[in-house]
């Protein structure tokens, strides 16, 4: 499995929230659910994001908007709205004194409709694993991808009917959002060029990628430099000097931060036993992938268990 892939097959939603709103200006959504990853996608219309660090981000029909990070952050027809009178939303539904649920949130028709109204899709999605925390270090704080017209209104009647049935609607939402994000993820990547990280820059890398692929879909097998530089299909020393100007670090030290990274995942999302996972990254005994994740996170495998569960 490929890096990206990796990442994305961790994406599970539960408890998500996602709304349909038609709004009408002057209007403002304050966002403040401390939701990891919010994801915006405009419908018809148009918007400005105001980001907490004052960045601003126009946003128009059929653009698809992800903000990370928890800290409150304002969607408004305009900059200037938020400092006038408007009307005001928020999307609040992850705070400890939310009363909201995905289904009320859903079937909140906010505004009148009109042609000079804006559609909005409007999903906040809750991290439930260490596979999503290494998700987001991956993305900026917000990006936006284009989307095809079709794949809009189709992802709007499948957000309505969502939120109109009962039977099964939280289900539905939650693998809407999946769906929507993975589509979103995946395109940002292939359109990121220099903004894309280190790994995701070199599965396009002619020399790189058949090394990168076998690593990340035999992680516990006994890699070396020559033998990646063997599957790679050039010198070792070429290999070495290529990797490490296009990833930030020598071949070696990316194999052994996947590893700890993969193992830090099935520590916090499963139950295996330690010497399994030790096994399934690549060390042949509990004692030595102990000392190794010691020495990469700064705590025993076990310690690091107990303080996820905690």
């Amino acid at each position: 499995m490929d890096p990206l892939s990796s990442l994305l097959s961790g994406i599970r939603a539960e408890g998500s929230v996602v709304s349909h709103a038609v709004l009408t200006a002057p209007w403002t959504i304050r966002f403040a659910d401390d939701a990891p990853l919010t994801m915006i996608s405009v419908l018809r219309g148009g918007g400005t994001l105001l980001l907490p660090d004052g960045t601003e981000r126009a946003v128009g029909a059929g653009d698809t908007a992800i903000v990370s990070g928890p800290a409150p952050f304002h969607l408004a027809d305009g900059p200037g709205t938020v400092h006038s009178s408007h009307e005001a939303y928020e999307i609040a539904c992850f705070t400890t004194d939310a009363e909201c649920t995905a289904r009320q949130l859903g079937g909140i028709h906010w505004g009148a409709d009109s042609e000079e109204a804006t559609a909005l899709i409007v999903g906040a999605y809750r991290a439930s694993g260490h596979r999503h925390e290494r998700l987001l270090r991956s993305l900026p704080p917000v990006l936006v991808i284009t989307e095809d017209a079709e794949v809009c209104a189709w992802l709007e009647t499948a957000a309505i009917d969502a939120a109109q049935s009962s039977a099964g609607s939280q289900a539905l939402m939650d693998r809407l959002l999946d769906w929507a994000l993975v589509c979103t993820l995946r395109s940002w990547f292939d359109q990121a060029g220099a903004d894309a990280p280190g790994w995701y820059r070199g599965l396009a890398d002619p020399v790189l990628a058949p090394a990168l692929e076998a690593f990340h879909d035999r992680p516990a097998e006994a890699w070396t430099v020559a033998s990646l530089a063997d599957r790679a299909g050039v010198s070792r020393a070429l290999f070495a000097k290529r990797f490490t100007k296009l990833m930030g670090r020598p071949p070696l030290a990316y194999l052994t931060e996947c590893r700890m990274d993969e193992a830090a995942t099935l520590l916090t999302d499963t139950d295996l036993s330690i010497a399994r996972i030790g096994r399934s990254v690549g060390y042949a005994d509990a004692f030595g992938f102990s000392a190794a994740f010691k020495r990469h996170k700064g705590r025993s495998p076990s310690a690091f268990r107990a303080a996820a569960a905690a």
